[in-house]
Parts: C-alpha cells; structure tokens; sequence
C-alpha cells in the first residue's frame, strides 16, 4: 500500500481499488480475486525490484517514510475494510510480518478431536498416505504455478524406516496444499536443510491440512490399519523422495531433550539406525515398531510428537541465564531487563490547563431550573423524538411534557409510595431507573422527575434473564446503594422474568425491589399547590453511574449536581452548542457520552435530540446517517462501530448529505484503533458533504467524565493531530516515533485539548503519582469541578482514584486540589493535544512489558482471512500462572469453518502478535458462533468470558496452548551434583549429626511348637493330627452365607488326593511346575497344599474373564509359558472355558500344557507325602504384573515361607482361638500369603471374602467383619473404593442392620505403592459413624523382592496390655519442592507446596531396612529421598525368567553398598522412601522408626533434572475440574503427556486443556507437552487398582486410546 502511495496513483485507480476493497468486505469476490485484480491494477504503477515476480502484491513492501506517511494518513482509500478495528496500515504490517515468518517455517502438530467433536470436516479434500502416488512435481492449488517441493533423491529407504517416510509424507502434504501463492524457498537449498526446512514447516499461509485428516481418521476408512500399519505402506511411494540427514553427522540415541531453552543447531533430526525394530511390550495386539532413538514408527501419535518435538528444539527466545539455585527454593527467573530497551528521555512534564469557563448570563443555576424555564417557556419545543424499529418517528417529548410528567413522577415518587407517615423513599434516597435502550422518553421522564424529587437515580440495564452475565454484580451495587425502588416503564415491566403469581421473582444477587411504573396513566395529578424545590446546584449527589471494572465487579461512581452542572456548561461551550440544535444520538442514553450529550446538556440548552436505538441500528446500520440528513441535524453522537456499520451498508444510499453536519463525536476515540474507522468513514462520505473538521473524537472515563474533546473549527487547513508510535516503545511505556519497523506500529490520532476550566497532567500508572516525561506514556489524571467524586460506599478505592496528588520528582504535589484518575492511558503531545494509546482495565503487563489487549484484538483481526472469526466478537484478556500475565485470546468462529481452516488462521494470530508486539500468546480458544456472554448493548462481557474460561465452562471448540513459548520464568533446571565419597559422608555424617537411614523390625524371638517344621507341608499335617476338626477356612458367597469351608483334616486329604491326581494322570516329576488357575475360594488353597504333598512348584494364576477373554486369556497363557508350566490344574468350568471358541480366537489353545480338571477327584492317596530334601529349594513362584507394565515371577524358597509366616505371625500376633477377614485377591504377593498360607502356619481361622463378590453386594466386607465380630481384617485400595462410593449414602442404612465395626482393631490395606492417604481418611471418616476407630486402619508395603517389608497391626485403647502395641501411624508434610530434589524437608500442615504422607506401617520382625542413593549405591542420612532396600529372611531369591537376565538379577536381589557396610546383602525394592525416627515407642521401649514410601523409581519422571513423582501432578489435575474423574501421566521424549478421563460431555473436553496446563506450571513448575482427554475406563488399572502406565503410554503411542481430543501445547 505504502509504495501505492509513494507514486501518485490515478484517480480512476484509486476508485477502482476502493470498490475492490468493498467487494471484498462484502464477500462480493474471493480474497484470490481480490489479489488478482488488485496486482494487475496497481501493476504498472510499480517499480519492480529485481527477482520480484509481478504475482507477490503483498510479500514485500517499501517502508514508509516519515515524508510520505503524513500525505499517506490523510489520503488513504481504505474504501470499506471489514473492520472498525483494524487501519489498513496495520493490516498490511500483519501481512508482511506473517510473510517475513515463512523464512523460518516449523511444522506445528495440529490436534485431533474424535469424530464426534468435528461439527463439520472436508473429507473430501483428503487423500490416506497409501494413495498418495502422486508425480514428484507437485503444483498447487493456487492460480500460479509453485516452487514444487523436489525430492532430492540419493537413495532408496528401506521399510523399517517408515516414520521418516511419515515426516516426508507429513512435510510433503504441508506444501501440497498451500493456497496462496507462496513459495517456501526451503526447495532451492541445499539438499540437507531444505529437508529439515520442510519437515519443519510453519503454518505462516500454509494449510497444515493433511496431518489433521489424518490424526481425525477412524477405524472405519479403510486405508487406514488402526495400528497405522498403513504408514508402512505409504513407504512405497518414498523411492524418489529421500530423506536427506542434516549435514552433522550425529546419531543421536537419546530421545532429544526439548526441556532445555539452547540447543546447538537450529534443528536437529533424528536419524534412524538401520533397521532396528526392538520388540517392546504388547499392548492388547499391537506391535510397537521403534527406531534406534526409540521413536515408534507404527503410530501417527509419534510422528506428531516428533514434530512437537522438533517445533520446540528450536529456542525461541533466548537462553535463561544462569544463577545459583538453592535447594529448596527454586527461585523463579526473574526477567532481567533488556540493556537495550528504550528509555525516556525527556523533560518533566508540565500540567495542562483548560481555557476558562466562560460565564455566560443565561445559564440556568442548576439543571432543573433549565427544565423548568423551558417547560414553561416554549412548551411545544421539541425536547426528544424516538424512532421504531423501521426507522419512523415513533414519539415526540416537548419540553412541556417532560416538565409536567417529570413534575408528576417527583410527586408519585415521594407522595404515594409507602404511607404519609413512613413515606418508602425520602430525598436523598437512591432508586434505580430500568428502562430498556429503545424508550428514552420514558427514561428521560424518570431521570428529571428523580431530581426534582431530590432522589438519586441509578441507571441500570434491563435484566433479561435472572442469570444475565453481570447482572448479579449489579444486584450487589443495587444492594450497596440501598436501593428498594425501580423505575420502570409499562412496556419493560410486562416483559420482566414472572414467578406463576406474576410476581417478579428476585434476581440472583439482587435486593428485593418495589417494581414503579413511571407512565402517566398510571400516575395520581400532584395537587395544584404542589410544586418541586429546585434549589441552585449543591454538592448532593444527582445521580449514580454504573461501571464494570476488569474484573467484572460493578461499582456506583456519584456524580454531584454542581458537577453536572459544571460538566454541561463546559461541554457546552466545547462543542459551541446553541438553543434549538438538532442532535443524532445513537449512544446508550442511560450513561456516558449518550447521557452527558443526549439527556443533560440537550436539556440546558433546549436542543431537539433525535434517538436512535440499538435495535433500529441493527436493522438498518445506515438510519444515524438518513436521520442526520432528515432531520438537517448539526450534531451526532456515535461509536466507531456506527460509523463502520454505515460504511459496510452505504451503498444503495444514493442521496445522502452531511454537509449540514458541523460535529461528528466519536464516543470511543479513546480507542486507538477508532482511527481507521474516522478514515474510512471520511474517506467515503467526503464526497457527500462531509467535512474533516467535523469528526470529532473525544476521551471520557465514568470518573472523569469528558477528559478532553477534540473542538469543531472552521479552520480546514490544520489537520488534525497524528502519531505513528513503535509498538515496541509502547510496550516500555515509552514514546517512540517509529522510523525503521514499519510493522509494528501504533497510529493514533488525538483527541483535542483539555476541557474549559480543568487541569490536566499524567502520571506513572503504578505506584506514587509522581509526573510523567514529555516522552513517557502514563495515566492521564484530571483536576475539574465536572468529574466524578467518589465510589459510592467505598472510600479506599474512592481515595486511589478520585484524591489523587501528583507530585513531582523532587516529591512536591503540583497542586493543592485532588486529581482524578481517568482510567486512560496517553500523553499530551505537541499542541496541547491529548493522545489516548489505551486503557488500564486493558493493561496486560507481561514479562515487565505492558501490552494493551486492543491492540492484541487488532493484531488478530487484521490476519486473514478476516471474515474468518465475527467483528466485535473477540476477548483477550490476561490471567496469572506462575506469577507472570499470560494472554488469552477468545474469539468466536464461523459456523462454516473446518478443522484446517481454524487451526491455520490460529497458528497465524499466534505469529502475527508474536512479530508485532513481541509477546507470546499462552491460549488461543475459539469457541461456537454466539456463545460468548453479552453485554447489554451486545459486545462481549470480559470478565464472564474470563471466568467462565478460569473455571472450565467456556466450552471451545478449538484450542491452542503456547506454554513453551510463552513462559521463560521456570526454575532453572537442577544440574546434579557430584557424587559424594565414603569419606565425606563419614565426616559429614560427624558434623552435621545426621543419622544414617537405617531401622529394623524387632527379631523373630524363641521358637514355638509349631515353629520346629521348616515346611509348610509338615505343619498342614501335624494340624491335621493334632486338631483335625479345628476350622481354618471359611468362604464367603456374594449373599454373606458360608459357601464352604475347611478343617485342618478335610484339607489334608483333600490335598493328599490332589497329590495323587498329578503323580497319576498327569505323570510329573518333583520340581515340575503346575499353573493353579482358580477362582479365588478353597479349591486353591486345596490345590496349593495338593501340590506341595506330590513335590512340584505351584503357580496361581488369575483365571480369564468369561466376559472378557480377549484380552484376559492371553495374560493366563504368558504366565503358564513364562513359567514353564507342565501342567494346569482348574475347575470343570474354567476347563471348558479354555478350551472354548472365544479361547481359540485370542490364543492358540492347542500349545497350552495338559489340563486337569480336579472337582472330581481319585479316591486313592499318593504313596508318600514328598519333603522337601534342601529348604532352600522352590515352595512357589509368585507371579504378578508391576505398575509399569512388566510381568515379573519371583522364586520363593521354603525357608523364606516359612520366616515369612513366622514373621507375619508375630506381628498380627494370630494363634488358632482367632479370626481374621480378608478381601483380597489370592494370586500374588501378601494377599496370596495371607489367603494360602497363614492359616496353615498360625492356625488362625480365615474367612475369605472374594472382592468380586463386592461388586454385587459392595456391603458383604463390612457385614462379615461384623457379623463374626473379626478384630483383623485385610483388603485393597479396589476393595476401600468400591465400600466409600458405593456405601457412601447407605451409612445409615447399614447401621439400622445392625452394622458395628467397633471392634475392628486393625484393617489393614495390602499394597505395593505410596500409601492413599485422602481414600484411608475418607474411609474412616466415612464408618465412623459404625464404631470403626480412626486408628484402625492402617497400611502394609510389599514389592517383588520382599512380598512385605512392613504391615502395621495397631492395638488400640485396653487391648494394647495384651501384646507387642505398635504406635498410631504417624502423617508428615514434605516440602514437595525439596523432594523433587530427593531432599526430604518436613513443614507444618497445610503450608504451600506441602505433601502429606502416611507411614506404610511397621517394619516386620525379622526385616533391616536401609536407605541408599540408587545411582551410587551409597547409603544416605534419613534427610535425603532415596531407594529402599531390604534385607530379611524372607526376601524372594531371584526373578524367575525364560532369559535369565543375570544382571539385573544379581543387582536386585544381592546388592552391597558402595560403602559403609560394604558385608551385608540387600535386596532393592525399586521403590524411593525414606525413613523417619519419631518420639514414639513400642512396647519393648524401643524407638519406632517410620518408613514412608514415596513412589516406585521406575514411575519416577525426571524432568528439568528433577524427580518427579506421576501421582502428585495426578492428584493436583484431578482437583481442576468436576469432570476430571482420573488422571495418568507419563512422559515421552521428555515431554509430559497427561492423560485425563472426562466424566461429562464431549463438549467440555477441550475446557480441560488450560486448565490442566495451568495446574502443572502453577504447583509443579512443569510444562505441560500433550493433553490427552479419553473416555472414563480408558485409563488401565491392575487388580490391584493400581495405574498402568506404561501400557497407557504404549497404548497411546500405538492409538489405541480412541481419544476425545489431543493437544499438543506449543
């Protein structure tokens, strides 16, 4: 445009282009059109700069010169752009600073929604991967051809290398679709980086198209495998488009770190190692293909986190310094200031004064007196006329009427509203006016007859609904103000919300109100003596104006009726009004400028005010401009977007005059952006008699009413005031008059002088009010009779903002009289003019730069395609995370809009603000066409859309997050230390008297009778003697009745003929193994002892789901084949099962061993009981699933069982006269112990409940353990659960059955994690209503190598005399911060950043416990986070593999430290805890020692050089939203992946995005990389409920997940 204006272009040719650019607002022509036409016009006008094809109008520009911008401001033919917003200067810089960014493209990972979220999407347009054999030379869309993207081929890859191919296919179909004409000069350079360029392609004009297809395709296309098996096959294609490596030859084998801010090349791309494809875990069926840098290469997931990845390796601002970190207190980086940054340089500024006010002698002595003289004087002048809705004249006010009516609503008001005696209002009383926007008149009457009645009246909007946004904030003003009356009119009151009564319910947060009818046919004569008391104006309140602050509070600024006064005669004298003018108002006439004009200085001046309502403007946006030609009117009051309006409709209007027009006020000139608007409008209308003098723009606040107003003059050669400003200078606050950055720029045009008889300066807009420099922008602060003088009922706030005394900078106030401030910031510039460059409530101070959400909304509706989000229709606002602004941008979309289009119009508002403010955008939601909440004149309520997007109810239906980009004050990452010698830590250990970490249970003590037999077997048969008919087991059925049960003897035969049945029909050899594959109940246990009489090694095994074999059998089937398994033994039913249909489709069923079905067993016994020759051979392998995913068996000698038992035995003190209940699950670890193996060594009599009865009888539990009046019981986190949701509500219930839990003394929860202290507490808070004591429940850890290293039996109260009494499990708070650091800091209860952790219960009999660092090996002081190690004579003696991995083998179970006692051998649980002494004692007056345990090492996440532990960030996600019921995470090449279940509708998924990241930065310092929302149940848990992640990440990787939405946060 500039260079348009550089040559003096025809006239014809700038018609031309003017109506070209209308055609274009008006979506007449296409934005290519448009293009097209507009190049070959202006084509031989242009001076061809060499290399330029003619086809690139808009790529590059000459700058504008300082000589040729002030020509180029006054002649600018911006015809009728579709934006008030938006100069077409500004448009420009948008556009040439987006083509600037295609020289460094990246490619941006677009997210994918199920199909279900996608309202409307193209699918047309798309072509699945394999079909895409396509020529190599590839020509857009567009109208010229493009710079192809050419595979430089050197070479043919080879199949394994498929997720390159995926890059090239990814990078290849991000230039296939390109639509305009813009071509990425990547193809021309050198082979190596324009493939990196490619691959990293931004979305500056380019579609990102394919790759959303792609990630939104479902199973049902075919061409698309679900294990994206379809990928290998897009390799076929890839002979001629080779991958070209970048030219440092690196191999990089670790997962890139895109944590860290530098990075040493500009972008670095993995390359594959030859075809390694490493066979990783299965995950239901799908192969997980990996490259060598462990990058899969079968899921579409992967490649777009690669691409993540690869966007975020490239540093986008510069690196964080580096400072000393303490080690708790990870200091945020605070930012530094920039050396170069502009600084002001200028004089102090000097106060500017006002001219007099003038005294003129006819000027009433107050505002009623006016009404009087010209009610009574000229009756019949015409006062207001009020048009409908089709722009005919609907009503007209004389000033006679108003005088009479007002007269008689005073009367009404004061005289018939309560009784003579207690009248409801007196003068002085406030009363709110609710007339609705299309009935001034009535308003008007209100108005006047409230002042004559001396009652102050508030203006408020009409509550449509009883939820309006910002309705309830007016109710609290109504409230605070006193308020018990409203006006209103017939037509309003009739349409009022009403109760069935007809009564007009309360609305939300309002007072109760008497609802006054103000029409005179509703009204009684006041009597013929009756008159008002108009006294001169006085320092009462007149009336109380409304005002919506940034954060959505309403407060009453008082305006006094001298200020009034004061403020209509200045007004008065600024725009030279004079009697019987006529006035177009299209403002809102209930405040500001539309009251101050249209219904108070109107009226001191007798004018005829011509009104136009918002409804009519709607309608017909060109009815201010008919009117003004109409009616001949001098004056018009409107807002930039009249004038626009105007301007898009002006068309069919052939006969249209202004030249009666002497003053055009623009209300909102304080905008800067209005300026385009007065352009554009002048522009088109010069011709129609418009003058330029006459646009008047003015700046006005509530508390200072006008500040200044630019004057009508007569004088046509001095133009008005102008500014081109560096954006960058703003954002320091500094004036800067921009020469070299045409882009980021700010043109404002001033808005007059100050008002007669005021005294204006501006001062620094935080802290003291000290005065400003001439080249300081500041809040402009006024000091005037005609403002504003308090808050009503809040006197600080009134005294920050209306008893303000500027000082100077020796600290010496200029005046003596306060200052008001405006709310606006500016500077006065040369001339006295003012210059308003925004607002404080739009003040976003990010990174210590402030930005002004104005501009931002220009920023973002000057990038094209502008049609693509509504006008008017676009929130930015700023929230807190992580003590820093971040900006939020809202917009609302077309209903027409696809996937691609939002997404690539969103990458490029993200980088046209990132060029021309410099700021980075933290989200970016476009939400469904009107959904945003309105504000009565029907723009956006910000603060609604603020708050509905902070508490997740905004529902977007896109959303963009740029965390990476945006926040830079993260802790600086911890380097680790180095590693610490034994010496230092002897000393260490010396000086700073911290213990080493080490406690032990108590010893195992004298052995008893039945502690002689080392084997289990020979105890089952000493019993069988001794007690035969005692009873041991005792099961449960769903109902709570006994299903059977076992006495010593009945087990021992049993198990005899068991043993029998091997030797017999299934001809096993001792030591061979035997899959048990039960149902959890006394067949088990029966199997288990069958087994140990005949010599082989059982295995329980889990039986498959009848409901759900697929995915259950092949874990039965991997158990039996990893174990070597010779034999199954199993129920009739679970036989048939296996060998069923649905068995052979998951797994192949002739390989499995030979099955033995044992309900009908031989009536022989075996020969002999086999025993055992060596203790320490195999009594069992203990097979179980860990959390990350690994099936692990471990061997468990006789000799361990056996001190196992013993060591159980001693600490739950059981001997046969007890009984215990336990709900567990009898496959491995504890709950097999305690549901096998107990009972037969201790003779306690069990009774099993199976927790899978719970789910349908989730009471059975607790019934039993009342029921047999049980002292111990033991359960899961499931079984917890299932009791405190499902029993939540039924308490009472429960205890009318006669449920009493008193004499429960321990419940102990079995588990192998960090104790869940909020679901223990809930529980027992939940029963304590059924006697069960707080005390009660306790925990147990046990991991693979030690199946329990603690277990806490508490005694409680008397029973504690009878034995070993354990002390309360104690609770401590960490600091979370110091843990990350693997310190260990204790804190007070509920100080910031505090983790509470229960103890995991007391150290068993028997055990050592030792805390070591897991890298050194070295044993730690009880102040540091490490692994937990055990040593104890019931460890486990090694993993039981197929492979034999010896190391790892080795290092688990037979670990020495690195010093210290180097002698001793540990076993390493895998598990970081650490220990606590605490001033307990246990009854052998010991001190106890507490073990906490933390998380598991192998879930820990390292990031930024921190260790992290997934359940904290769990728990801190699952609190930010209601929906939000479970949450996993896991990280992938070091980004964070966070995986949330949403219980609620789809449509609230997306909600979930900010609010996630959010969370994680704000608690835990971490950027969140993707966000994953799936379906409640997606996430796996283990039996025993326990997260597995691993298989979720694995899941994910291979999209399996079926997603509701993924983000990948920027």
């Amino acid at each position: 445009m500039a260079d348009r204006d550089t040559l003096a272009l025809p006239l014809e040719v700038r018609a031309r282009l003017a109506e070209l650019e209308l055609e274009l607002s008006e979506g007449d022509i296409t934005q290519k059109g448009y293009e097209k036409k507009r190049s070959k016009l202006l084509g031989a006008y242009l001076p061809q700069p060499p290399g330029v094809e003619p086809s690139l109008p808009q790529e590059r520009r000459t700058p504008v010169t300082p000589s040729s911008s002030s020509r180029y401001h006054r002649r600018r033919s911006s015809g009728s752009r579709d934006e008030r917003y938006r100069s077409d200067v500004h448009t420009e810089a948008v556009q040439a600073a987006l083509a600037k960014h295609k020289e460094r493209k990246m490619a941006v990972p677009m997210p994918s929604k199920r199909r279900s979220l996608v309202v409307q999407t193209s699918m047309d347009a798309y072509t699945p991967p394999g079909e895409l054999h396509k020529p190599s030379r590839d020509t857009s869309s567009g109208s010229e051809e493009e710079g192809s993207v050419q595979g430089d081929s050197q070479g043919t890859p080879t199949s394994s290398q498929g997720s390159i191919n995926m890059e090239h296919w990814i990078s290849r179909a991000i230039h296939g679709s390109t639509t305009s004409s813009t071509t990425s000069s990547s193809s021309t350079q050198s082979g190596g980086s324009g493939a990196a360029n490619r691959l990293a392609d931004v979305m500056a004009q380019t579609h990102i198209g394919p790759i959303a297809h792609h990630s939104l395709k479902r199973k049902t296309i075919p061409g698309t495998v679900e294990n994206g098996n379809s990928l290998r096959r897009s390799c076929e294609f890839g002979s001629e488009l080779t991958w070209q490596p970048l030219e440092t030859e690196e191999n990089h084998s670790a997962p890139p770190d895109v944590t860290t801010y530098t990075s040493e090349h500009s972008i670095q791309v993995e390359r594959p190692q030859g075809s390694t494809s490493r066979a990783a875990p299965k995950y239901g069926n799908a192969e997980l293909m990996e490259t060598g840098d462990g990058v899969p290469v079968s899921s579409r997931v992967s490649a777009k986190i690669q691409q993540l990845v690869n966007t975020l390796k490239r540093p986008k601002r510069p690196p964080l310094r580096e400072f000393f970190v303490d080690d708790f207190e990870e200091l945020l980086e605070v930012q530094q200031p920039d050396p170069n940054q502009p600084k002001s340089e200028g004089a102090q500024m000097l106060p500017l004064r006002g001219e007099q006010l003038g005294v003129v002698t006819n000027w009433p002595p107050s505002l009623e007196a006016a009404l009087q003289r010209w009610g009574t004087i000229s009756p019949k002048a015409p006062c207001l006329t009020t048009m409908d809705t089709n722009g005919k004249p609907l009503y007209i006010l004389t000033y006679g009427k108003l005088w009479t009516r007002s007269m008689k609503v005073a009367y009404n008001i004061l005289h018939k509203l309560g009784t003579k005696q207690e009248p409801m209002v007196r003068p002085g009383d406030r009363v709110a006016l609710v007339f609705p926007n299309n009935d001034p008149a009535a308003f008007m009457v209100a108005f006047y007859g409230c002042l004559l009645a001396e009652v102050v009246p508030v203006p408020i909007e009409v509550p449509l609904t009883r939820k309006d946004a910002g309705s309830q904030q007016i109710g609290f003003l109504l409230g605070s103000c006193g308020v018990t009356v409203a006006l209103t009119s017939d037509a309003c009151h009739k349409g009022l919300p009403k109760s069935p009564t007809g009564e007009i319910p309360q609305f939300k947060g309002w007072p109760k109100l008497l609802w006054f009818v103000t029409e005179s046919k509703h009204l009684s004569k006041p009597p013929r003596d009756w008159f008002p008391h108009i006294k001169d104006a006085n320092n009462d309140t007149a009336y109380i104006e409304y005002k919506t602050c940034k954060d959505g509070s309403v407060l009453g600024v008082t305006v006094t009726r001298i200020a009034l006064l004061t403020h209509c005669q200045a007004l008065t004298q600024a725009c030279g009004y004079t009697e019987a003018e006529t006035i177009v108002n299209v403002l809102d006439f209930k405040k500001d400028v539309g009251l101050w004009h249209g219904i108070l200085t109107s009226v001191m001046n007798m004018m005829h005010v011509i009104s136009i309502p918002y409804s009519l403007m709607k309608v017909n946006p060109v009815s201010w401009i008919q009117k003004v030609c109409q009616y001949k009117a001098k004056v018009a009051c409107v807002k930039s977007r009249d004038m626009h309006w105007a301007l898009v409709a002006h068309r069919d209007q052939r006969d249209v005059n202004l030249s009666s027009l002497r003053m055009l006020i623009v209300a909102d000139g304080s905008n800067p952006w209005s300026i385009s608007s007065c352009d554009a409008f002048l522009n088109v209308f010069q011709s129609k008699g418009l003058r330029q003098e006459v646009i008047c723009p003015c700046a006005s606040s509530p508390e200072a009413l006008t500040a200044a107003i630019r004057r009508p003059t007569d004088d046509t050669n001095q133009p008005p005031g102008r500014g081109v400003l560096s954006m960058h200078g703003l954002s320091y606050g500094v004036i800067r008059v921009d020469s070299e950055e045409k882009l980021s720029v700010l043109t404002v045009q001033d808005v007059g002088t100050v008002m007669p008889g005021a005294l204006m300066c501006v001062v620094r807009p935080d802290g003291i009010p000290q005065l400003c420099k001439t080249d300081e922008i500041g809040e402009i602060c006024v000091c005037s009779i005609a403002t504003g003088t308090s808050y009503y009922g809040l006197s600080g706030m009134t005294k920050n903002t209306f008893e303000v005394f500027p000082m100077t900078g020796s600290g010496a106030p200029i005046s003596e009289y306060p200052f008001v401030r405006t709310g606006l910031l500016g500077f006065i510039g040369p001339g006295g003019l003012v210059f308003i460059v925004g607002k404080m409530d739009g003040l976003m101070v990010v990174c210590g730069r402030r930005h002004n959400a104005d501009d931002i909304v220009a920023t973002a509706l000057a990038v094209e395609p502008m049609k693509f989000v509504y006008r008017g229709r676009i929130a930015v606002f700023s929230i807190t995370v992580l003590h820093d602004e971040r900006i939020v941008i809202v917009a609302e979309q077309r209903p027409d809009s696809t996937e691609e289009d939002s997404f690539q119009w969103m990458s490029r508002v993200l980088q046209a603000i990132d060029s021309i403010h410099q700021v980075g955008v933290y989200c970016l939601a476009l939400v469904p066409a009107n959904t945003l909440p309105k504000t009565p004149l029907g723009g956006i309520h910000l603060s609604e859309t603020k708050q509905l997007f902070l508490e997740g109810s905004l529902h977007p239906c896109n959303v963009l997050m740029c965390p990476h980009t945006c926040v830079t004050n993260l802790p600086k990452p911890r380097q680790k230390q180095p590693e610490i010698g034994p010496a230092s830590v002897m000393v260490g250990n010396l000086v700073s008297g911290k213990r080493i970490a080490q406690a032990s249970g108590r010893d195992l003590g004298q052995i008893e009778d039945n502690d002689q037999f080392l084997f289990l077997s020979e105890v089952l048969q000493w019993r069988a003697q001794t007690t035969p008919d005692h009873i041991l087991y005792t099961l449960l059925n769903s109902r709570g009745t006994i299903a059977n049960s076992l006495t010593c003897l009945q087990l021992h035969k049993r198990a005899e003929k068991i043993a029998a049945m091997l030797g017999e029909r299934g001809h096993l050899q001792d030591g061979e193994h035997v899959a048990l594959v039960y149902p959890p109940g006394i067949d088990l246990i029966a199997a288990f002892y069958g087994c140990l009489y005949a010599g082989c090694v059982p295995i329980t095994v889990r039986p498959p789901h009848p409901q759900n074999i697929a995915t259950t059998l092949p874990t039965v089937k991997m158990i039996v084949e990893v174990s070597r398994s010779a034999c199954i033994m199993t129920t009739q039913i679970i036989c048939k099962l296996l060998r069923s249909r649905e068995a052979s489709a998951a797994v192949d069923i002739r390989t499995w061993p030979p099955v033995l079905d044992t309900d009908d067993l031989p009536k022989k016994r075996p020969l002999q009981i086999y025993k055992p020759l060596n203790p320490d051979t195999l009594a069992y392998l203990d097979f179980s699933v860990s959390t990350t995913g690994m099936l692990a068996g471990v061997k468990m000698s006789h000799t361990a069982t056996s001190a196992f038992c013993r060591s159980i035995k001693l600490q739950c003190e059981l001997y046969p006269s007890r009984e215990v209940a336990i709900c567990l699950d009898p496959y491995c670890g504890l709950g097999f112990v305690l549901w096998c193996l107990c009972s037969v060594y201790s003779g306690h009599q069990s009774i099993l409940i199976p927790p899978s009865e719970l789910e349908t009888n989730p009471a059975l539990w607790l019934l039993a353990v009342s029921q047999y009046k049980v002292r111990d019981t033991f359960c899961s986190y499931s079984v917890m659960e299932l009791c405190t949701k499902g029993l939540g509500l039924q308490t009472e219930s429960l205890k009318s059955r006669g449920l009493d839990l008193s004499r429960v003394r321990t419940c102990v929860v079995v588990a192998e994690e960090r104790p869940r202290i909020a679901l223990t507490q809930s529980f027992s808070k939940l029963f304590k209503d059924l006697g069960l004591h707080p005390r009660a429940v306790s925990t147990s850890f046990g991991c693979r190598v030690n199946l329990a290293v603690c277990l806490q039996p508490h005694r409680l109260g008397k029973l504690a005399e009878q034995g070993t009494s354990g002390p309360d499990p104690t609770t401590v708070y960490v600091d979370m911060r110091a843990l990350r650091h693997d310190r260990v800091r204790l804190v007070e209860r509920g100080s910031p950043h505090s983790l509470p952790l229960m103890e995991s219960g007391k150290i068993l009999p028997g055990v050592r416990i030792i805390i070591a660092n897991p890298e050194t090996k070295g044993p730690l002081g009880d102040s540091h986070l490490g692994e937990i190690w055990v040593h104890s004579g019931h460890n486990a003696s090694g993993y039981f593999t197929i492979y034999g991995d010896e190391s790892l083998q080795s290092d688990h179970f037979n670990s020495r430290l690195s010093f210290g006692d180097t002698q001793t051998i540990w076993a390493r649980t895998g598990y970081l805890g650490f220990l606590r002494r605490t001033e307990l004692t246990d009854a052998s007056g010991e001190r106890h020692d507490a073990l906490y345990v933390v998380g598991a090492l192998d879930e820990a996440m390292e990031l930024r050089g921190m260790r992290y532990h997934p359940i904290d960030i769990e728990t801190s996600v699952i609190r930010t939203h209601k929906s939000i019921t479970e949450c996993a995470v896991f990280t992938w090449t070091n980004l964070l992946v966070v995986v949330v279940e949403l219980d609620g509708s789809e449509q609230e998924a997306l909600d979930l995005v900010p609010l996630v990241t959010n969370v994680v930065l704000e608690e835990h310092y971490l950027i969140v990389g993707v966000v994953v929302v799936v379906d409640i149940g997606v996430i796996p848990i283990n039996s025993r409920g326990e997260k597995q992640r691993m298989h979720l990440r694995d899941g994910f990787l291979a999209d399996q997940l079926d997603p509701i939405y993924v983000a990948y946060n920027m």
